[in-house]
């Protein structure tokens, strides 16, 4: 379970130097710090659980959902998140993992999230269309809708079965937020492919 500096020395309250023994804990493995004020009690809790709590708002994005989708055939190791207006990319290494946290358009930031919950935990990750115009904006404008495809299916090495299964009406809506040529011409590409 996640836990503040705070949280954790109000439950040590009783000891006469709590923050001497939240020391001790960390040393002994009784609790992992994540990143500054922050803790984890279990030493085995995948880091996408975390990445949320780590730096936010965000949620997770990018290469590692597109992976957990199986939109493209890479493991992606490194947790790659969405924040907004945050104007830097951020990024973290913990015992738990990288982490990377980069900014999308405010106004595409809330739409197309899923919140999951396993156990404890709550995480929000992006929808599979979402993720995928993500990835997009921040990458080189292709001139044309064949050189997208290109990009979709030699770059990032995403099936066409895969491509065609993805809501072009969702794209579509989407493209509106983002203001980048590629999610349009993805937009473009996946209602001619549909048809």
């Amino acid at each position: 379970m996640i836990k503040t500096t705070e949280m954790m020395l109000e439950e040590l309250k009783e000891y006469s130097n709590p923050a001497a023994r939240l020391s001790r804990m960390t040393k002994r493995g009784e609790c992992f710090p994540i990143v500054r004020g922050l803790y984890e009690t279990d030493r085995t809790v995948p880091g996408y659980l975390l990445a949320g709590s780590i730096y936010g708002p965000s949620y997770i994005s990018f290469e590692y959902a597109l992976a957990y989708y199986g939109l493209i055939p890479e493991t992606v190791y490194t947790i790659t998140c969405a924040t907004f207006e945050k104007k830097k990319k951020k990024r973290y290494e913990t015992m738990f993992g990288t982490f990377i946290y980069r900014d999308v358009p405010s106004e595409a930031f809330p739409l197309e999230l899923r919140v999951v919950q396993e156990k404890e935990y709550f995480y929000r990750i992006a929808e599979p269309e979402k993720a995928l115009c993500d990835k997009l904006c921040t990458m080189h404008p292709a001139a044309n809708g064949r050189e997208l495809f290109a990009l979709l299916t030699e770059d990032l090495r995403i099936e066409e079965t895969e491509l065609c299964k993805l809501d072009a009406d969702k794209v579509a809506v989407l493209a509106e937020h983002y203001h980048s040529g590629n999610v349009k011409k993805m937009a473009s590409l996946l209602r001619r492919m549909k048809r």
